[in-house]
């Protein structure tokens, strides 16, 4: 499915209907791509596929050059079983929970939008400071001019 969200209503600039391009000239957003099997990089047949889909039984698969392919995905199996009821041994758990920080962190806001906090001593120093500054450059110019 085709959805047009320009602001423009499927409209060129003069206002005159757009014509849409035909649905052959359209390329393809999303295909499905047959995977290879991870070991040998072949393409599983389509009776691996029933039968992992539980289409087929085992018996119907375990065939010549699928043996295998069965022999491989039984044993993934196997493996993801053993792995789904492995547990995080408890003082792993206690680690983790420890490295938690033990409050609610605050957000960080950036300085821009920070509050602006200036202290009267702070004022009269930035104030004296301009006030030097100032005179330091004013006397430059005089100088520079004078030449």
């Amino acid at each position: 499915m085709f959805d047009d969200i320009r602001s423009d209503n499927g409209r060129n600039l003069d206002g005159q209907k757009r014509e849409r391009r035909a649905e052959i000239e359209r390329p393809l957003t999303d295909r499905e791509v047959p995977l290879a099997r991870p070991d040998t990089g072949r393409l599983l047949s389509p009776a691996i596929h029933a039968w992992l889909d539980g289409e087929l039984p085992e018996a119907a698969v375990r065939q010549g050059d699928t043996q295998r392919d069965v022999d491989f995905w039984k044993r993934m199996a196997q493996v993801t079983e053993t792995r789904r009821h492995l547990a995080t041994p408890a003082h792993v758990q206690q680690r983790i929970m420890d490295a938690l920080p033990h409050t609610v962190p605050q957000l960080i806001t950036p300085w821009w939008r920070r509050e602006f906090v200036i202290t009267p001593a702070a004022a009269l120093g930035a104030a004296g400071a301009l006030i030097a500054l100032t005179a330091a450059l004013t006397a430059l110019f005089v100088v520079i001019a004078h030449r």
